[in-house]
């Protein structure tokens, strides 16, 4: 923390009553008024935490408060026991027992970074003083875990998540957007340390960090293969910048070459020419070499790639003699036989069932063929015995054409009766 000015400050900041209330300090017993004196607690705790935040600062220490938080000419009088209570709480946590479960390689090249001023602090408690020291540096922890997890997704994000080594130097450009400073940085390696996410080592003097795979639950050592092939990437990298800076070498010997040919220096012109030819040669052996490099760590790849596939297969091999292991080939006929024999019943059900349904349908239809015949015996005799009616030859009375017609009466009963005699 540098400066008021790089925190964004409450509203209530410009309330000049509830901020005098706010500056002063905590009564000795918190029992006196516990309602004021957990208000102002979670005021400051939640203003620290968000101070850090907005700066991307992972670390405090009660001078850097002090100067943050400065106002009207006035500093907090409480923020001491606000970091003694954090502290107690596990929000925040003193560098030197962060750092304390470290391996000597992290504390032999980060001691002066990670523990001169926390010892400061470690010898004042345990001569019996409760005081905070107004440098001693304090780690965020929720703050350094969210950095832990934005700096592991940029890396898995980045060209470099093929490499699992990198040095230092090229973390420290890559987490440039996360991380404030270098101070910042190695706090949030000791998290991921912590997580066993990145493992940190020194080789031959130069700091390097080795993180977790893909697929891995967490790091694996610095192997021999590991530091083979973090130098041949170093090297593939050397060796390119090389070959380029002969290419423009070489094209600056060409220019020159032309420049002296229009001047009508001929001299010159052909001993810059003969120069950029050296140029050439050499950055055609070092290209050679590259491309060597390059083949041997394209194999190294494929090499690996193969293991995984090895390991797939072996697992595969594993899990199928596992789901295998109380099948065998007598257990298998004897169940091919149990299915035929139940498939067998099955299709003699199914015949069965097909051949009463048929049955039925006959029986169906000769219901129906008897009804038929009993519905043609029901109808009436007389229906039968009548004439048929005529379709010609008929004449009605009165109409035009029809003369000589005469209409027949009937015969009286009388009548009938005499012709019968």
């Amino acid at each position: 923390m540098s400066n008021a000015t790089d925190t964004a400050l409450p509203a209530e900041w410009d309330d000049d009553e509830r901020m005098n209330f706010m500056f002063s300090d905590f009564n000795e017993n918190r029992d006196v008024n516990t309602t004021d004196w957990d208000s102002k607690m979670d005021f400051w705790s939640a203003l620290i935490v968000k101070g850090c935040r907005d700066r991307g600062s992972v670390c405090v220490s009660l001078q850097e408060l002090n100067k943050t938080f400065r106002r009207k000419e006035r500093s907090p009088l409480g923020l001491a026991t606000v970091i003694q209570s954090m502290a107690r709480c596990g929000k925040i946590q003193r560098e030197s027992d962060f750092a304390a479960n470290v391996d000597c390689g992290w504390l032999h090249w980060g001691v002066g970074l990670l523990l001169v001023k926390p010892l400061k602090w470690t010898f004042s408690t345990l001569l019996g003083s409760h005081r905070v020291p107004s440098d001693a540096s304090f780690v965020v922890i929720e703050l350094v875990k969210e950095k832990a997890s934005e700096l592991l997704e940029v890396y898995r994000r980045s060209g470099y998540a093929s490499r699992p080594v990198l040095s230092f130097q090229e973390l420290c450009a890559l987490s440039s957007e996360v991380c404030a400073d270098e101070s910042a940085l190695c706090m949030v390696l000791l998290q991921l340390q912590r997580d066993k996410q990145v493992t940190v080592s020194l080789h031959d003097g130069e700091k390097i960090v080795k993180f977790c795979q893909a697929g891995q639950n967490k790091v694996a050592p610095v192997s021999d293969v590991d530091m083979g092939i973090y130098q041949l990437q170093r090297s593939e990298k050397l060796l390119g910048e090389r070959v380029e800076k002969l290419g423009l070498e070489a094209d600056k010997c060409k220019e020159e070459a032309r420049a002296h040919l229009r001047e009508g220096r001929k001299s010159l012109a052909l001993r810059s020419l003969k120069g950029c030819k050296r140029v050439e040669k050499r950055a055609d052996s070092l290209f050679a070499k590259l491309e060597s490099i390059r083949g041997i760590l394209d194999r190294i790849a494929q090499s690996q790639t193969d293991k995984m596939v090895m390991q797939a297969y072996q697992a595969g091999v594993s899990a199928l003699r596992l789901s295998l292991k109380d099948v065998t080939v007598e257990r298998a006929e004897s169940l091919v036989d149990q299915i035929q024999e139940l498939c067998d019943t099955q299709d003699e059900v199914n015949q069965t069932l097909s051949s009463g349904v048929t049955s039925t349908d006959e029986d169906m239809d000769e219901l129906e063929e008897e009804l038929k015949s009993l519905l043609d015996e029901s109808k009436p005799a007389s229906l039968s015995s009548y004439p048929e009616v005529p379709t010609s030859g008929l004449r009605i009375p009165g109409e035009p054409g029809l003369a000589g017609f005469q209409e027949k009466k009937t015969p009286s009963p009388a009548k009938r009766c005499e012709a019968a005699q």
